[in-house]
C-alpha cells in the first residue's frame, strides 16, 4: 500500500478527546494500539495496530470470528508485522483514500483510516442509543474500509470479511435487545 503523504508529513489530528466516547474496554484497546505504534517505531496508530490490540483484549471481538483458530491466525499475522510481514508499512502513513490527508502534526496521531474506523465505531454506538462504543463497533469500523491495513491482514488470514461483518451486526442486534452474552454467529 503506497502512502499518498509526502515524506516527513504526519496526518493528524490526534484523538485525545475521543476517549470520552469509548467503553473502558475500548479505551484500553486504544492505549494498547498507541503503545504498539510507539514500540514499532510507527508515526501513527493505524488500523492494524487497532485490530491487534482489539483481538488481544476483547473477547467479544474474538468471538465474532468464524472460529478461535481463525482469530489466532489473524493474531499470528499481526505479530509478524514487526519481524517481516508489514515491514513495508514502517515509516509510512496508512491512507486508504477514505478521507483526505490533512496537515502535519508533530506527535503520534491516527492514520486517516484509523480515524474513520473510530468514527464508525462511535456512530454505531450512537445508532444503538449507547453512550460508549464497544470493541465490536470498532471491529465493524475496521472491516468497512476494504483498503485499510486491518482488512489486508484479515485477507491474508483468509477471513471472509463480509461474513465477519454479518456476525458482528448480529451480535450488536443481540446487545441492543438486551442479550449481553457475546456475539452470535449469523452464518
Amino acid at each position: 500500500m503506497q502512502s499518498r503523504t509526502p515524506p516527513g508529513a504526519e496526518p493528524g489530528p490526534t484523538r485525545a478527546e475521543l476517549d470520552s466516547g469509548l467503553s473502558a474496554e475500548l479505551a484500553s484497546v486504544v492505549v494498547g494500539a498507541r503503545r504498539r505504534a510507539v514500540r514499532d517505531g510507527d508515526r501513527q496508530i493505524d488500523t492494524a495496530h487497532l485490530l491487534h490490540s482489539l483481538l488481544e483484549t476483547d473477547p467479544e471481538a474474538r468471538a465474532a470470528f468464524d472460529s478461535g483458530a481463525q482469530a489466532v491466525r489473524v493474531l499470528g499475522y499481526l505479530v509478524q508485522r514487526s519481524i517481516g510481514y508489514g515491514l513495508q508499512w514502517q515509516g509510512t502513513v496508512e491512507d486508504s483514500g477514505a478521507v483526505p490527508v490533512v496537515t502535519p502534526v508533530k506527535e503520534t496521531g491516527w492514520s486517516p483510516a484509523a480515524t474513520t474506523a473510530m468514527d464508525v465505531a462511535l456512530e454505531r454506538a450512537e445508532l444503538r442509543g449507547e453512550p460508549r462504543a464497544l470493541g465490536t463497533d470498532l471491529l465493524a469500523g475496521l472491516v468497512t474500509d476494504p483498503d485499510c491495513r486491518a482488512v489486508e491482514v484479515l485477507g491474508r488470514a483468509h477471513v471472509d470479511v463480509p461474513a465477519l461483518l454479518r456476525r458482528i451486526d448480529a451480535g450488536c442486534r443481540q446487545y441492543a435487545a438486551g442479550e449481553h452474552g457475546g456475539v452470535a454467529s449469523a452464518d
